[in-house]
């Protein structure tokens, strides 16, 4: 088993040991226990770094050498990674137990998708001809940022409909957070959309071609579009904030596992 392999496995296990330590916490309210968890999180991460790294550097040595981001695997690999940045990046507004044991669960939840995903995907191919561009890079990872900051956004969106209870923060910080990680998600979903059409432009002449997951990836802009101009314009704040955000996290879970798995297009390649 290549190291990447191994190493990706012992972050699953990371994850998993973070979910674990949130239910001791919550049921004993030890606050010595939160320092462990962070410290937990930073080795989860720097491994799960090392991680994407290793199999990025063993692409070069197979001779076919590409940015971990080609195919389903890497992605659900990359989407766990950008979540746990964003989780670091914004330490001081995101470090209530009841956020970090959401992100932990997605990220447990992404690695081991990740992980029972065909051994065909597991192993580094060479990159078929429409992926072969230095748009990849720029598209995909602008495309899983977004995602990560809208899945945070959903959290705080959810917790916030769920009320304000003991190990729950207060509705005006949720309503924050739900705001930052959108105001963060969306210019870099704009970013992903303007990016993939100059790609399709060059991979297949057209820059835009209804492609479900363009068209899905055009339905996510605008529930979020929508959501900042009446947040903006309207003053539209609390429980219907929450619901757009909630409604607009659906939509990107129909445009990563819905259109990969059911619809075919001119993505399937990722599929």
């Amino acid at each position: 088993m290549a190291a990447h392999h191994k190493i990706l496995g012992i972050v699953t296990i990371l994850y998993l040991l973070l979910f674990l330590m949130h239910c001791v916490y919550f049921a004993w309210r030890k606050e010595r226990i939160i320092s462990v968890i962070w410290a937990t999180l930073y080795v989860a991460f720097g491994l799960h770094t090392a991680g994407i790294a290793l199999r990025w550097i063993e692409s070069y040595r197979l001779s076919m050498g590409h940015v971990p981001l080609a195919n389903f695997y890497e992605s659900l690999i990359f989407y766990a990674w950008s979540i746990i940045v964003l989780l670091i990046l914004m330490k001081k507004r995101l470090s209530h137990p009841s956020i970090t044991l959401c992100a932990s669960l997605m990220g447990l939840f992404l690695m081991g998708f990740a992980s029972i995903s065909p051994s065909v995907e597991r192993e580094i191919q060479p990159l078929v001809p429409a992926l072969q561009s230095n748009w990849l890079h720029i598209h995909v990872a602008t495309c899983f940022i977004a995602y990560a900051a809208f899945s945070i956004s959903f959290v705080a969106g959810t917790l916030y409909l769920i009320g304000q209870k003991g190990p729950i923060p207060p509705r005006d910080v949720l309503e924050e957070i739900n705001y930052k990680c959108i105001i963060i998600g969306f210019p870099m979903l704009t970013s992903g959309i303007l990016t993939g059409a100059v790609w399709a432009h060059y991979a297949w002449g057209s820059y835009w071609s209804w492609d479900p997951k363009e068209t899905w990836s055009l339905i996510t802009w605008i529930v979020y579009a929508v959501f900042l101009h009446v947040r903006t314009m309207r003053g539209w704040k609390g429980k219907t904030s929450a619901i757009v955000s909630m409604v607009g996290f659906a939509s990107v879970m129909v445009t990563y596992f819905v259109v990969n798995f059911i619809l075919s297009g001119l993505h399937s390649y990722a599929a």
